[in-house]
Order: C-alpha cells, then sequence, then structure tokens
C-alpha cells in the first residue's frame, strides 16, 4: 500500500512515500519562505522520478500542527485537496508526536519534543519511555511553568527540537524516521478530509487581538 506522508509544519518540507513502512522516496528540505512555492511542486517531482501517480496513493497522513501557523495551512491544504479530489484516505498527526516517535534512545527516561513559540513560550509534551505514556500532554506552556514540571523528574530527559531553545542542554536534532512515524499510526481511523483541522495549540495573533 502506498501511502504519501508530509509535514510543513515548520520552515522544512517533510514528505515522503512508502510502501507500507518501507520508505521509497523522500525530501527533508528547508524551504523558509518558499515553503508555499516549492512543495507542491517537490512533492509532484518525487511522484514523477519514481513513477508513482497520485492515482497509487492508498492513504495520506498528514501533520496538522503545531508549528508555523502558515506553514501548517500549507500541508493541510495540499493533503485535503488530494484527498478529497481522489477520495484516498487521511490521517492526522501531530507534530510534536512525529517528533518523539522518529527518536529510539533506550537509555532516556523522558522524551521531550519542543518547537519554540516565541517570547519564553514553547509548544511541548513530556512522554514516559518507561511506562510508554505523557505525564504532560501537548501544550503551549511556558518555559517557566515548564522548568517546574522538570523538576520533578528523575531520571535522564532527551529534548527533540529544531530550534535553538536556550534552557535546554543537549538538544537531539529532529530529522522525522518516516517508517517509525507511518508504523505507529497507519492502522488509526481515517478522517473525512473537510474534517481535518489545524492543531494550533493557541490562538493566532489575529484572534488575540479580537479576543481582547
Amino acid at each position: 500500500m502506498k501511502i504519501l506522508y508530509l509535514d510543513t509544519s515548520s520552515s522544512f518540507l517533510y514528505t515522503a512515500i512508502l510502501d507500507d513502512i518501507t520508505v521509497i522516496a523522500e525530501i527533508k528540505d528547508k524551504l523558509d519562505k518558499d515553503l508555499s512555492s516549492f512543495s507542491l511542486p517537490k512533492i509532484a517531482n518525487m511522484l514523477k522520478e519514481n513513477n508513482i501517480s497520485v492515482d497509487d496513493i492508498k492513504k495520506i497522513i498528514v501533520v496538522n500542527g503545531p508549528g508555523s501557523f502558515t506553514g501548517i495551512r500549507i500541508g493541510l491544504t495540499i493533503a485535503k485537496t488530494l484527498a478529497w479530489a481522489k477520495n484516498i484516505p487521511i490521517i492526522e498527526i501531530s507534530s510534536l508526536e512525529a517528533m518523539r516517535l522518529s527518536v529510539n534512545d533506550e537509555n532516556v527516561d523522558y522524551l521531550v519534543p519542543a518547537i519554540d513559540a516565541r517570547r519564553g513560550f514553547v509548544y511541548a509534551s513530556i512522554y514516559d519511555t518507561i511506562n510508554n505514556n505523557y505525564i504532560m500532554n501537548e501544550h503551549y506552556v511556558s518555559m517557566k511553568t515548564l522548568e517546574v514540571a522538570f523538576s520533578n523528574l528523575e531520571g535522564k530527559i532527551a529534548y527533540v527540537s529544531n530550534d535553538n531553545i536556550d534552557t535546554f542542554r543537549d538538544i537531539i536534532a529532529y530529522t522525522p524516521n518516516f517508517s517509525r512515524i507511518v508504523a505507529a499510526v497507519k492502522e488509526r481511523t481515517n478522517i473525512n478530509p473537510h474534517s481535518v483541522d489545524a492543531n494550533y495549540l493557541k490562538l493566532t495573533e489575529a484572534e488575540e487581538k479580537y479576543d481582547c
């Protein structure tokens, strides 16, 4: 079964075509401001170079945030359009879960995927690798609050991020392990493309100003 994985929630285009959990082709490009212009052409070219048509894709897995508001919308628009036009089942996954699933470190007690949300805040979660559960679900949280949570933990903590977050030490640079991510989520319940929604974890700046 051919699966398309898509993540544009940051300044990177992370996308891959997999046959079940075997990667056929992948792109890990930092596009920054060119993300909106080049994401779709790069995906189309990846399909063409591997002689795969959109009709061959039997499932789409899309990252719906948190992260860059603009980036999230780019990926969701592409994924939802393909899913609706070609009647392809679609599944959501959060960027923080994808980050956690990509790390395989048996010597770590807690994994903390984190994305810089600016102004002293991050999008983050805390995962207990020993008991395989979250001790802090995904939140838009201040660094001060997160530091308090860390003070109550005993054991080795590993931080996963592509951002320079001053408080964190020994950060594991995030690069998606497409096989591990897809293996973990590919059997989840499919979603109607129109029901796929952004997982911002916080209001947009415009919404915050309106709310005031």
